[in-house]
């Protein structure tokens, strides 16, 4: 899923959300975002506001479910990629990890990726993939 601004990214769960209640068609890439927002009720109720919750800031450690979200679905993505090589045998590892808690082992890779993610914004440069998957493994132990 690709996008240019957080607004961008908002309207996209915004609008997937209107469809999901109202039993539109879904492209491919809206049934893999689908499952994601699926998984997570507690921010369905924040998906059906629409507009009025397009500007909400969040504060330093609240959560914040467009981020959260957005995490589920790169995670997912380089799941089906394998991308960096060897995440497919981290996640399977560690849903057997979690007694085959899919949504649990997955939660434990987004603080992975987001680390990774957060010190590429302070250096200005592409996620190190070679951490990231180091990080990953780093959980089977």
């Amino acid at each position: 899923m690709f996008v240019e601004s957080r607004d961008q990214s908002r309207q996209f769960f915004f609008d997937l959300w209107r469809k999901l209640t109202t039993d539109e068609p879904l492209s491919p890439l809206e049934h893999l975002v689908a499952n994601v927002l699926r998984a997570h009720p507690e921010y369905h109720r924040l998906l059906g506001e629409g507009e009025r919750a397009m500007t909400r800031d969040f504060a330093p450690g609240e959560i914040n479910p467009f981020l959260h979200l957005g995490l589920h679905v790169a995670l997912v993505e380089q799941l089906q990629t394998d991308r960096p090589s060897g995440i497919q045998a981290v996640h399977r590892s560690l849903v057997m990890q979690a007694g085959g808690d899919v949504h649990a082992a997955e939660h434990r890779m987004l603080d992975c990726l987001a680390q990774v993610l957060w010190q590429a914004s302070q250096r200005g440069g592409a996620p190190d993939e070679q951490d990231y998957l180091a990080r990953l493994k780093a959980l089977l132990k």
